[in-house]
This record gives C-alpha cells, structure tokens and sequence, in this order.
C-alpha cells in the first residue's frame, strides 16, 4: 500500500473529547479529511488520508477527558503503530486488543480521565 489510511472510530465522551484526540493525530498524519461535528453523536469517526508514511511529531499534549473514551484506529500496520503511540503518549490509555489483516491492522485503546 503506498497511502496511508488510518480511520479512527470514538465511542464516549463529549465533543470537545473527540477533536482533542484528533487534534493529538494531526501531528502525525496532518489535518483528517473530516472532522467530529455532531454534538448529539455517541460514536464520532474520522479518517486521516496522507500519501507519506506517518511523520515524526514532537509528543502531543492531548489534554484532560471529560470521561472515558474507547479509540478504534484501523489501517496500515504503520499508521495504527503510529496513532496508538501517539494517543499512548498524549492520554491515559490501556490496550484493549488488536487484530491483524493481510495488510491491515486494528487496535483498540482505552483512553481515561
């Protein structure tokens, strides 16, 4: 695969949890083609589309949780490696599991307050 694809899936927490944690990734993978907007929404998603392999980026400070958010990243291995990192690095979070395609990974995190 020569894109990288990484698609985030966010189940719990407020609004303003959601485009933290995207806000995390953005210095990763760059500005996702969609951003979570639904303030009624209980799962938000959004997708982050670079033609490069993710990048180095400084530690993201993402900030204190209104309340428990459970994270899906799936895509390339590289870029799920990269976003679990990276969301490891910026939030309190627990590995909840992965699993592994011919060439695409999913991993589960558990980010909390």
């Amino acid at each position: 695969m020569s894109d990288t694809q990484l698609t985030v899936t966010l189940d719990g927490g407020g609004i303003d949890d959601a485009r933290a944690i995207v806000h995390a990734l953005e210095g990763v993978f760059g500005a996702p083609g969609d951003l979570p907007a639904d303030e009624g929404a209980t799962v938000r998603t959004a997708t982050f589309d670079s033609p490069d392999a993710p990048r180095a980026a400084a530690p993201a400070a993402g900030g204190a949780l209104s309340g428990p958010v459970t994270v899906t990243v799936q895509g390339t291995p590289q870029a799920v490696e990269a976003a679990s990192e990276t969301l490891s690095r910026a939030f309190t979070a627990r590995d909840e599991g992965a699993a592994s395609g011919d060439q695409e990974r999913e991993r589960q995190l558990l980010l909390v307050p």
